[in-house]
């Protein structure tokens, strides 16, 4: 059976799989090796996935095939600020911690030897959200800023450091490139095809660190230069 990696998140994973997407790429990537398993909910924070998780995962692992590896992706949600649009998605930071620590003990409870990577939410383009607002917002401030995204980033990798799993820092990492602001965000917070990449990028990258990687895991049947074309049947069915 195909090992699954399966990707756990808001709507930047939600949208992982359309053209360009970190998601898609990730599965071509491992087209003849691993099954991307997508499971992405536009709008979540991590106090409604937590809720959520169990029968999200309804089906992923059957038996004793538990996923190889599974990304957590929130946060981008609960660092909405609690006093302007969307304050009803914002979750205390505190609680984004707590919430991280339960819905990874639920896949270590569930999958033991599943690697979990943590992904910290994406940095924040204030004047993009000004201009692309969810909702009707008269305040004239943006609804999130970069400095609230950066603390629950830092809440993120703090609560990999304590629970030794492997984080992807995505909010420090764009950021070390120029003119992130508009390469990256299309509307200040979702992925362009830039930033889309750059994710695929660091997950393969830490998929590679923890093992799993294109000359790590065996290929799905025999490539067709492997055939004995005058006998199929040694190669395929033996």
């Amino acid at each position: 059976m195909r090992p699954k990696l399966v990707l756990f998140g808001d709507s930047i994973t939600e949208g992982s799989f359309m053209e360009g997407g970190w998601g898609a790429t990730l599965a071509h990537h491992f087209s003849r090796t691993a099954d991307v398993v997508l499971r992405g909910y536009s709008g979540y924070n991590t106090r409604w996935a937590r809720l959520v998780v169990e029968r999200a995962m309804d089906g992923v692992g059957v038996g004793d095939a538990s996923p190889k590896a599974v990304t957590v992706f929130f946060g981008a949600n609960d660092a909405c600020l609690p006093d302007r649009a969307g304050a009803s998605q914002h979750v205390p930071l505190l609680e984004y911690q707590d919430n991280l620590r339960s819905i990874c003990s639920f896949f270590k409870a569930q999958w033991p030897t599943t690697i979990i990577v943590l992904i910290t939410p994406p940095p924040i383009d204030e004047d993009g959200r000004l201009k692309n607002p969810y909702e009707n917002n008269s305040s004239g401030l943006p609804d999130r800023t970069n400095e609230f995204a950066g603390a629950y980033a830092k809440a993120c990798v703090a609560i990999a450091k304590e629970s030794d799993l492997p984080v992807i820092d995505i909010w420090s990492k764009m950021q070390s490139f120029p003119g992130w602001e508009k390469s990256f965000l299309s509307d200040g917070l979702h992925l362009t095809a830039l930033g889309n990449r750059i994710v695929f990028e660091e997950v393969v990258l830490k998929l590679k660190e923890k093992g799993i990687s294109l000359e790590a895991v065996p290929i799905d049947l025999p490539l067709f230069t492997d055939i004995d074309t005058d006998n199929p049947h040694k190669s395929l069915c033996q």
